[in-house]
């Protein structure tokens, strides 16, 4: 039990790490918080400072989210404590407690931490991601869909009940953090990969 909270707290300070907000501040960029779409994630990082900027921010949040998990499984935590650590890294992506509580919408960590507790389902939730992409050419779309497929993905796989229970809530917070970006969808103002940038909620 111990050893479960300890990962799950550490857990949540690595996810507290913003790395948008680091990154963009070590290339001299302004605070993603501030400008553009006032989101600290990778494609707010990429408007602002481009594709090596918003490289760097999509391999830390995916790490944020990967490395809680996996440190949680190599201390023995309870299957219960690596879904807590899955948790705790997303939540502190969400709310940082280091940045104020303004985070990012939790794409690339919810990546990460589903690659800790099980590869195939990340591999079939990037598999969807990069389908919905290609034929659509809406990020935040093929977000929502990977996501919400993600805990179906798991379920078929017979994975831990608490492993689903932690990515349903990531994906009701997920969809949460994107109700924007759902109002633009449906109203036909989302921006598309590659396209002009016309949203900035």
């Amino acid at each position: 039990m111990l050893i479960d909270v300890l990962c799950i707290f550490l857990a949540y300070l690595a996810g507290s790490l913003s790395t948008a907000v680091i990154v963009c501040r070590l290339f001299g960029l302004p605070d993603p918080r501030e400008q553009g779409s006032r989101n600290p994630g990778t494609t707010n990082v990429l408007r602002l400072g481009g594709k090596k900027a918003a490289a760097i921010t999509l391999a830390g949040d995916c790490l944020k989210g990967l490395l809680p998990v996996w440190l949680a499984a190599a201390l023995g935590a309870s299957p219960a404590g690596l879904a807590g650590s899955a948790l705790g890294a997303f939540l502190g992506h969400l709310y940082p407690v280091f940045f104020g509580f303004q985070g990012g919408k939790g794409v690339a960590t919810a990546f990460g931490v589903l690659l800790g507790l099980s590869w195939p389902t990340a591999l079939a939730a990037l598999v969807t991601w990069l389908t919905v992409a290609l034929i659509t050419r809406y990020s935040s779309l093929s977000a929502l869909l990977a996501t919400g497929l993600s805990p179906l993905y798991l379920w078929w796989l017979q994975a831990p009940t608490v492993y689903l229970v932690a990515l349903l809530i990531m994906a009701i917070l997920l969809v949460w953090r994107h109700r924007s970006n759902i109002r633009n969808l449906l109203a036909g103002r989302e921006d598309k990969i590659g396209g002009a940038k016309t949203n900035k909620s």
